[in-house]
């Protein structure tokens, strides 16, 4: 099947989302018989997502797409079991990709109360859509789903990956995807796919986006700037003023995560500077939090790996590891996580190149797509555990206690292959 093209059954010619918005701060407050206001018409609310915030606590990101102009878009949302029904109205942020207009809209819920089950729907002039769940961060455990790259020419082992994963892990407050999401940037199929494997996880948690280098692809497969990714996830502020949403940072529960951007290659025709701005973002920023534990998320790998029959190529650091590992001992890192080769690796704990108990955890996070690369790596000498050869689907679940960190990584059927516990002292 040709990577550019493939169908998708059952879905609508539905467009991309759009995202590069900003909303004007206060709440409209409305006490409702029995709490809810009666609505005329059902609103199909399309792609309905939560897109973490930097305070995942208190505030949430809510962002849908609609096939016709809505006319006073709102998100209603209330306490689960309380009477009381705030609304937040919702800009419109219409945009055009790959030849798709697309009209997609996005609300902010601030000052939300932490640790509280609430629930949220869309409403428009005279129609309302379903409500969905919604549950703030709090101060205790919690669980969350990692899947590395799904990209993929027919997105179905993606759905089953993600649907089943979700299913055994009912308690998961959140989920990762690390970047190549799709297969094709520009390809607004594929993210119809992309979108359709995750319904019924990405309204009712979070979703952590990273950009991969899949993400900056066109139609041609030349490299264009990432268009479709910034317009789908309004992911938290970073005060760049060249770079807003390539990279960010969030609080949840103890755990203060950076999400790095590794795509400056693909970037630095168009927008130079993307490396060296974070190195300087990611020492503030980390500086900065006070939480327990900091976790780095970024796409590429920082290690280099030979290639069979290519004796060219030699076992080493990537650039990326040359440029950011001595920053994450120096930052107290305790555990990085990797994507990009699709092949799961566990390299245990690294400082200054080499093993070491002090060094933050590498986790190079596998593969949650159809396209694998069966036999291409010659295992480096850093990594510790390797996943079942020829490699499939993976999927990690990450719990986060006060005195430790459990990350486990499964097969598709649920099959545990890796298990792995980080400890601070206090």
């Amino acid at each position: 099947m040709n990577r550019r093209t493939f169908i998708i059954g059952g879905m609508g010619a539905l467009g991309l989302l759009a995202g590069s918005a900003f909303l004007a701060k206060g709440t409209l407050y409305r006490k409702a018989a029995n709490g809810v206001r009666s609505l005329a018409g059902d609103l199909d609310a399309q792609y309905l997502r939560q897109i973490i915030t930097a305070d995942a606590a208190h505030s949430r990101t809510i962002m849908w797409q609609a096939e016709d102009v809505l006319n006073k878009p709102a998100i209603e949302y209330r306490i689960r079991g309380k009477e009381e029904v705030r609304q937040v109205p919702a800009q419109e942020d219409f945009f055009t990709d790959d030849g798709v207009k697309n009209q997609q809209y996005l609300a902010k819920l601030e000052e939300l109360q932490a640790d509280t089950e609430y629930e949220y729907r869309v409403i428009a002039e005279g129609a309302a859509s379903d409500w969905h769940k919604m549950h703030t961060a709090g101060t205790g455990d919690f669980e969350c789903l990692i899947f590395p790259d799904s990209q993929s020419s027919d997105y179905s082992d993606w759905e089953n990956l993600a649907q089943n994963a979700a299913q055994r892990n009912p308690q998961a407050a959140f989920f990762i995807n690390m970047g190549d999401i799709v297969d094709n940037g520009e390809d607004h199929t594929q993210w119809q796919a992309w979108f359709h494997g995750v319904n019924g996880m990405i309204d009712r948690m979070p979703f952590v986006p990273l950009m991969g280098n899949h993400e900056t692809y066109d139609q041609n497969w030349k490299v264009r700037l990432p268009e479709a990714y910034l317009h789908y996830f309004a992911v938290p502020e970073n005060d760049s003023q060249n770079f807003g949403r390539y990279y960010y940072s969030f609080d949840y529960g103890a755990v203060h995560f950076m999400v790095l951007n590794s795509q400056w290659d693909e970037t630095e025709e168009f927008k130079p500077g993307l490396m060296a701005e974070q190195l300087d973002w990611l020492r503030k920023d980390a500086q900065q939090s006070n939480k327990k534990w900091k976790i780095v998320l970024v796409h590429k790998d920082v290690l280099q790996y030979r290639i069979h029959k290519r004796p060219e190529r030699q076992e080493g650091i990537s650039d990326l590891g040359k440029n950011f590992m001595p920053l994450f001992d120096e930052l107290g890192i305790d555990i990085v996580f990797t994507a990009h080769l699709h092949t799961y690796r566990n390299r245990g704990h690294i400082k200054n190149f080499q093993r070491d108990s002090q060094g933050p955890l590498y986790i190079l996070t596998g593969v949650a797509g159809n396209v694998r690369y069966p036999g291409l790596w010659v295992d480096h000498h850093l990594d510790e555990v390797v996943a079942p050869q020829p490699e499939t689907d993976n999927y990690l679940t990450m719990k986060v206690t006060d005195k430790e960190i459990t990350v486990k990584c499964f097969l598709p059927d649920g099959q545990e292959i890796d298990h792995i516990k980080v400890t601070k002292a206090e």
